[in-house]
C-alpha cells in the first residue's frame, strides 16, 4: 500500500514551475500510462513476445515506447504495421492483451517524483483519481500493483463510460464521482487527446512532456494550460503554498 511520506508539499512547492492555473483547484486527475506511471517496459515486452512467438525479432524498445499510450491499437500498429481494419489485427491484438495480462506489473514503476505528489495531494485534503482509456480488467488489477487503489479517489477505465477520451464523459463521469465541478479540477495526460478531453470536459489540463507522448505533435502544441517536464513540477501548478 501507498504510504506517504511525512511533510513533503513544501519542499515540491519550492521547484521552480508555471504559476498556478488559477486559484480555485479543488482535484487533480491523471491519466495512467504515461502519466502516473511508466508501463512502457511491460507493455513493449508483452507486445515484443508476440513477435518472438511469430518468429520475429523484437522491436525497438524506444520505437515502441512512444506508442505505449495507445494500447494495443498503438502497439501492435508499431510493432507489426498493421491497422484495426487489416484481418491480422484481432489475433495479434488477442495475443497481445493475453501476454500482458499475465505480466502485468513486473516492470512498471510510479514515475519519480509521483509519490510525493501524491503524497503532498493528501497532505492538503486535495483527492486525486485516474481517468485512463486503458480496459478495467487491466487497469484495476494494475493499480492495485502500483500501489494507487487505496488512495485515488476514483479509477476511471476506457470502459466506464460509452465513451473513451478524446471524448469528455469519462473526465465528467470522475468529476461526478468526486462531487466536485469540472472547472475546479486538472486533468494531467501524456497524451493530445487527454489535453483535448479535458478542455472539452471545461478542466484545465496539463501536458505531461515526461511521458510517451507520441510521435506526432510535440506536447508545447497540444494548446495545454501548461507543459511539465517532470513530475515534481505538477505541484506548483495546481497547490497554493501552505
Amino acid at each position: 500500500m501507498f504510504e506517504p511520506p511525512a511533510r513533503v508539499s513544501d519542499s515540491l512547492l519550492d521547484t521552480p514551475a508555471p504559476t498556478l492555473l488559477h486559484g480555485d483547484i479543488r482535484a487533480v486527475l491523471f491519466d495512467l500510462d504515461g502519466t502516473l506511471a511508466d508501463t512502457a517496459p511491460d507493455l513493449v515486452a508483452a507486445v515484443n513476445k508476440v513477435r518472438i512467438d511469430r518468429g520475429l525479432p523484437p522491436g525497438p524498445y524506444e520505437t515502441l515506447r512512444l506508442q505505449a499510450s495507445h494500447g494495443a491499437r498503438g502497439l501492435i500498429g508499431s510493432a507489426f504495421g498493421v491497422t484495426p481494419e487489416d484481418a491480422a489485427f484481432a489475433s495479434l491484438r488477442d495475443a497481445f492483451l493475453a501476454n500482458y495480462e499475465a505480466a502485468l506489473c513486473v516492470q512498471s514503476h510510479l514515475f519519480e517524483g509521483i509519490p510525493a505528489l501524491l503524497a503532498a495531494l493528501a497532505e492538503r485534503g486535495m483527492p486525486w483519481g485516474i481517468v485512463t482509456n486503458k480496459a478495467a480488467r487491466l487497469t484495476n488489477p494494475l493499480v492495485k500493483l502500483l500501489g494507487l487503489a487505496d488512495n485515488a479517489a476514483c479509477v476511471v477505465s476506457g470502459d466506464t463510460t460509452p465513451h473513451s477520451k478524446p471524448h469528455p464523459a469519462p473526465l465528467l463521469y470522475a468529476a461526478e464521482c468526486l462531487g466536485i465541478a469540472p472547472a475546479q479540477i486538472v486533468y494531467v495526460g501524456d497524451d493530445l487527446r487527454d489535453v483535448q478531453a479535458g478542455k472539452a470536459a471545461g478542466m484545465a489540463t496539463v501536458a505531461a512532456a515526461y511521458g510517451y507522448c507520441g510521435d506526432s505533435l510535440a506536447p508545447a502544441q497540444w494548446q495545454a494550460d501548461a507543459v511539465v517536464e517532470r513530475a515534481g513540477a505538477i505541484a506548483p501548478l495546481v497547490m497554493s503554498p501552505a
